[in-house]
């Protein structure tokens, strides 16, 4: 049978804890006990990775904002566009439609001009639902590869028609 002994036995110094030994029974006991006091460094140490965290979790709310591209709806001139009309995004980037002028819009997309297998309803405004004030916005997120075509239905005859390829 292996006894352990007290010189056997090590607590790190981080842990905050100290060892106390004792024989209990002719065997040697290794007992822990909280130490009352962190020293200063190891609080400074605690706030560093403290800011640290604070500072990555902001970076990643900020990263995850900046992967949504936004598209306008209407330029600055009272023109009856998209802006911009032809675009590209990464699968699973976020594009957001942004009211800006000449509304009322919306963003349907058209079918025969999507990649197969997706599905317009599903990736469309409702032709009847609009966008009506000003900065109001649809948003949606495309994942299969391709190109697909998209308009607005109250100015598509005007011209206001887009497109976006998924790479």
């Amino acid at each position: 049978m292996a006894t352990v002994t007290s010189s056997a036995v090590a607590v790190p110094s981080f842990s905050g804890l100290r060892a106390n030994a004792a024989k209990v029974n002719g065997a040697q006991k290794v007992m822990a006990s909280p130490s009352p006091r962190v020293s200063s460094g190891v609080k400074a140490s605690l706030k560093e990775v403290g800011a640290a965290v604070v500072a990555t979790a902001a970076t990643a709310m900020i990263a995850s904002n900046a992967m949504a591209l936004e598209v306008l709806l209407g330029g600055d001139d009272g023109s009856l566009a998209f802006i911009p009309k032809d675009f590209s995004v990464s699968s699973g980037e976020k594009i957001v439609f942004k009211n800006n002028a000449g509304f009322p819009h919306n963003v349907v997309f058209d079918e025969d001009e999507i990649p197969g297998g997706v599905d317009a309803a599903k990736i469309s405004m409702s032709e009847e639902d609009l966008l009506n004030g000003p900065g109001e916005t649809y948003s949606v997120t495309l994942t299969e590869k391709g190109t697909y075509t998209f308009y607005c239905s109250p100015h598509q005859g005007a011209g206001m028609v887009g497109k976006v390829t998924v790479n």
